[in-house]
């Protein structure tokens, strides 16, 4: 079981650079689509910051986020109307900091957030990614928190303790956590398990109220009948969560790293345009796309094997 290679389908555009002098080709590759997205992305921080219409209306989902510094209520939220606040209580707690900003500030600081962890994800996929994905766009434009589960994804293979952030916002991507599981790797899984406990338990000492209800929202949203609003693709996740459970299983026993961010993706409740953006996670986990800065990250950790670099030659035997 394996995707098609990214390198067939950009044949094209490999063919066009191979026309170009040696100098400008090398350069292109390079930089071009990290220098590009830097641009959209510096415009879209500035835009924000100076509340430039429609850059920052209320209906944008990092404009729940900071709006949690007045307040948090799970009583009437409904789990699949956009505006919702949604996560545990302890991601409202770790970003009061930032909702003390004025909305701009946080708007612009919160984009440039996403941009940083899009590039490290990346680097110089970045403007394609952005450019041909919808996903990756409205990501950017919302303001979601999908590219940060992607980080953590990566990063969660070296530092499990990682897991807490996905396992306390979005819940479903824990079921990541079947990598330690099926590997057998039980130290990585217990670290993840308990640092999520630990955050939760020091959380709940200070909003034990809000812990309940968010637990009362979890069930409602698995129990009750809920409107759905928005654009998703409609198929329900009891029938993609067993081929969620086999990518993870059979990328687990495999040493296949980018099965997880897929497995992940399939698990969501809602298949949301802008959940599709946790599969850039694959980019750094796949040798096709290159050597992006979390790749490298990877390699340096001696997580992945390390593929691309070119082995020494062997060295002819006198005789």
């Amino acid at each position: 079981m394996n995707l098609p290679a990214p390198r067939a389908l950009l044949r094209p555009i490999d063919t066009l650079l191979a026309r170009l002098p040696e100098p400008v080709e090398a350069r292109i590759r390079e930089r071009l689509g990290l220098d590009l997205f830097i641009v959209v992305a510096t415009v879209a921080v500035f835009l924000r910051l100076f509340n430039v219409s429609p850059w920052t209306p209320w209906v944008l989902d990092m404009h729940t986020y900071w709006a949690t510094g007045a307040g948090v209520s799970y009583v009437q939220s409904n789990p699949y109307v956009i505006g919702a606040y949604l996560y545990a209580p302890a991601f409202a707690q770790a970003i009061a900091p930032l909702t003390l900003l004025p909305w701009p500030w946080f708007a612009a600081l919160w984009t440039a957030a996403i941009a940083a962890a899009l590039v490290w994800l990346v680097g110089r996929w970045s403007f394609p990614v952005l450019l041909l994905t919808g996903a990756v766009a409205l990501e950017l434009y919302l303001g979601q928190i999908d590219v940060f589960i992607a980080a953590a994804v990566v990063i969660g293979f070296r530092y499990p303790a990682v897991w807490a952030f996905p396992l306390l916002t979005k819940v479903a991507p824990g079921i990541g956590l079947l990598w330690f599981a099926v590997r057998r790797e039980w130290r990585n899984l217990a670290i993840a398990i308990a640092s999520t406990l630990a955050v939760a338990a020091v959380s709940a000492v200070f909003m034990p109220q809000l812990w309940h209800d968010w637990y009362d929202l979890l069930r409602r949203s698995v129990t009750d009948r809920q409107v759905v609003e928005g654009a998703y693709l409609a198929i329900p996740v009891w029938a993609r969560l067993p081929f969620a459970v086999a990518i993870i299983a059979w990328g687990a026993r495999t040493s296949r790293h980018w099965t997880v961010p897929i497995g992940i993706l399939l698990a969501m409740p809602i298949l949301w345009i802008n959940v599709f953006t946790i599969l850039i996670a694959v980019i750094p986990l796949r040798e096709e796309p290159g050597l992006t800065p979390a790749r490298a990250w990877l390699l340096r950790e001696r997580l992945l094997p390390d593929v691309l670099r070119p082995k020494p030659a062997a060295v002819p035997q006198a005789g």
